[in-house]
């Protein structure tokens, strides 16, 4: 059994968990550390540090909170009675309910039942990695690593409600691999643009039909509201595929080593803040911004790459149910001898981690820094590209040696361009992609497993280095945007339409 199976999120959850191997308190710790992280970053007043906890005052009840640790929250307590009361994942997701509806004056029924979901899927998942084997290879491993999943999110690995059953198969944090269903889609009812060949090397379609993969999941999801166009012979069944492929990080994307092929299939199921369906508008317009990212990122100086999404095949009659989404592979964009890792993993942590065992972190760190700075804020300068250049959207190669050697970025779902946004909205998306969400996390999982580093001198060098007039505010400015899920999940708005608050800038004090 993969030793990672039993690392909590972080040391600070490790010194406050029991010491018997319990899966619901292990799934409490897990499922509580993003939760509070959104409470404490979005909603809590902090007060005065005492001792090697954090106290704040939620504005809404008036209540005093405190926890241990401040990159992974954890043990939380709260003063009634004269007395600090520790608290459980249930009693937190009360808490949390009540603050809010006295903060905002709204009501969510939603996002509760998502919070207990989240944590009750943590628990089926590590139940499940107890009986299975990570994978061998490292990349995988990583992508298939991340049981905390968003660091802030209320409710990170809930699966739409559905029965365990149902998702588990194909939950990449149990390690899954799985064939996929091969259906056959009469030629006249097929919908598709770009470059879709990969596809018809999946396996053989009858005369008249063109081959199309879909993710077993989402089959059963929508299954029933097929049943006429199988009846009158517009899809047909054609088994499955006989190789398995891999569920990475995003859940509803699949790689398959052997071809060297990425699928992203639409999947109708809550994940995060959206819904997770190839949406008709955001394939219409993936050739655009998908040249925009390709154009830019093959001028980059360095060696970084784009993992192309080319092209898109559906039925005309399911366009987005049934629509699947090649993605570029790593072999033809990849340097020689380098292993690509999924830079959510290095945060999380999984077996042979370099960002654990680096032998000079801050070398380390300028490395990663080099990495992955230069093109993204060279996209924005010089082409007008907004890469989404999150921790989910990042592969970092590295050499023989662990060292950072190449960024690869992917998904031009996410990609955003000027002028269809304003450049000040663009360059705070990018700052909040780049910087809050990617490097602080990288920064404080390595601070944290090398005491004594400050990664932040660096970071400012790093982006002091680029001609961009926003660079000198965005050095100087106290705070940076953060997105606040909690409050948009809270409030029901539409997962695209990120809200930011201030958060405390390290970069403005170097």
């Amino acid at each position: 059994m993969d030793r990672v199976d039993h690392m909590p999120p972080s040391d600070d959850v490790v010194d406050h968990l029991p010491a018997v191997d319990d899966v619901a308190e292990r799934a409490d710790a897990y499922a509580a550390a993003p939760l509070l992280n959104c409470l404490l970053r979005e909603v809590a007043e902090p007060l005065p540090a005492t001792g090697e906890r954090r106290t704040y005052r939620l504005p809404g009840t008036g209540r005093l909170l405190r926890v241990r640790g401040a990159r992974r929250p954890a043990a939380p307590e709260v003063h009634a009675a004269g007395a600090w009361r520790r608290i459980g994942h249930t009693e937190l997701v009360k808490l949390v309910a009540e603050e809010l509806r006295r903060h905002t004056g709204l009501s969510s029924d939603d996002l509760p039942t998502e919070m207990i979901d989240s944590r009750d899927a943590v628990a089926a998942l590590l139940a499940a990695r107890a009986r299975t084997t990570a994978p061998d290879d490292p990349y995988l491993r990583s992508e298939q690593s991340l049981i905390t999943g968003h660091p802030h999110h209320p409710a990170p690995k809930a699966r739409g409600g559905g029965p365990v059953a149902a998702w588990l198969p194909y939950a990449p944090e149990a390690h899954a691999r799985f064939p996929l269903v091969l259906l056959g889609v009469r030629e006249d009812e097929v919908a598709e643009e770009g470059d879709t060949c990969a596809l018809d090397a999946l396996g053989a379609a009858p005369p008249g039909y063109r081959l199309l993969p879909a993710h077993p999941w989402q089959l059963g999801l929508v299954g029933p509201d097929l049943a006429p166009a199988f009846a009158d012979g517009r899809l047909v069944h054609l088994g499955t595929t006989p190789f398995p492929a891999w569920p990475t990080a995003a859940v509803r994307t699949l790689y398959e080593p052997r071809r060297d092929l990425y699928l992203k299939f639409s999947l109708d199921v809550r994940i995060t803040n959206d819904i997770r369906r190839l949406w008709r508008h955001d394939l219409r317009r993936l050739r655009r911004t998908d040249t925009a990212a390709s154009h830019a990122l093959a001028a980059s100086a360095g060696p970084a790459a784009w993992l192309s999404d080319r092209g898109y095949r559906t039925a005309a009659f399911a366009f987005e149910e049934l629509a699947v989404l090649v993605r570029d592979g790593l072999r033809g964009h990849l340097l020689p001898g380098a292993t690509p890792l999924l830079a959510a993993g290095l945060v999380e942590g999984f077996e042979g981690n370099p960002l654990a065992a680096a032998p000079d972190p801050a070398a380390w760190w300028e490395a990663y820094l080099r990495q992955v700075v230069p093109p993204a804020l060279t996209a924005f300068a010089g082409h007008g590209v907004v890469l989404e250049a999150h921790l989910q959207n990042t592969l970092i190669a590295v050499d023989a040696s662990g060292t950072p050697v190449q960024a690869l970025f992917r998904d031009a779902e996410g990609v955003k361009l000027l002028p269809d946004v304003s450049r000040a909205a663009g360059w705070e998306r990018l700052v909040y992609c780049l910087v809050v969400n990617h490097l602080t996390e990288i920064a404080a999982a390595l601070a944290e497993h090398h005491p004594g580093l400050d990664p932040w001198p660096a970071a400012r060098r790093a982006l002091a280095a680029h001609d961009l007039p926003e660079i000198p505010a965005l050095l100087a400015s106290p705070t940076l945007p953060g997105k606040t899920n909690l409050l948009l999940r809270w409030t029901g708005a539409d997962g695209a339409a990120a809200r930011y608050l201030p958060l405390p800038n390290p970069l403005a004090n170097g």
